[in-house]
């Protein structure tokens, strides 16, 4: 059975999310990561909107939060102060950063010689 097909305890539950682990990470500027997971997505995830409280109050210093690494054990990102981030919504938007760039790509033209 793969992730995406409906459970054969449950016929009525399928799973939604995939589990894609985090697999490398590069600071590409001021809270934006270019992450890569296992299954070979490569995507940016932008973070400059984000409101840091409570674990995450470190990361607005930029320097900071320039310090994340991959937690292989977790599959994710995390910071020096054990904070850490779910990989599938990283990835959902990672996803949308490949589908956005795609679509900022002119099209070819096709003249012939």
């Amino acid at each position: 059975m793969n992730r995406w097909s409906r459970s054969n305890r449950s016929p009525s539950i399928a799973v939604v999310e995939a589990l894609v682990d985090i697999t490398a990470v590069e600071v590409i500027g001021d809270y934006r990561l270019r992450l890569t997971f296992e299954d070979g997505t490569v995507g940016e995830v932008d973070f400059r909107a984000r409101e840091w409280r409570g674990v995450f109050e470190p990361l607005r210093d930029p320097a900071y939060f320039a310090r994340v690494a991959i937690d292989s054990e977790a599959g994710t990102i995390a910071w020096p102060n054990g904070a850490d981030m779910a990989p599938e919504p990283l990835y959902d938007e990672a996803l949308r950063s490949v589908a956005e760039s795609a679509s900022k790509i002119p099209p070819v033209s096709s003249t012939a010689t």
